[in-house]
């Protein structure tokens, strides 16, 4: 299962802003994260929860882009619009052909 692991500074009033330097994971979470299957804490085997999170995240962008082609239409950009109804096709064939997998996968 992919998982990243990023720590975000806290800034104190009156601290400058210095660029956001992701840390690399601890031992023991690169242990989980990488070597181990991890299906038992959520009963999902993680190849089918990263595809289920796969169709979700596709979904997820479909919804997200409709906005965002409402707001290039009112601006009068119809090289944007086209841009995003694009982007939002890709999105809704990369849920459909997920779809289509995870469904066969969790029929066997």
């Amino acid at each position: 299962m992919y998982a990243s692991t990023v720590r975000v500074p806290v800034l104190r009033s009156g601290s400058r802003a210095e660029p956001v330097r992701p840390q690399p994971p601890t031992e023991e979470e690169e242990n989980v994260t990488s070597t181990a299957e991890t299906g038992h804490v959520t009963g999902t085997a993680d190849k089918d929860y990263n595809l289920i999170w796969y169709v979700e995240a596709c979904l997820e962008n479909a919804l997200r882009l409709e906005t965002y082609i409402q707001d290039a239409e009112r601006a009068g950009d119809t090289e944007v619009t086209e841009l995003f109804r694009k982007a939002q096709a890709d999105s809704r064939k990369g849920a459909e052909l997920g779809k289509q997998l995870l469904s066969r996968r969790l029929a066997d």
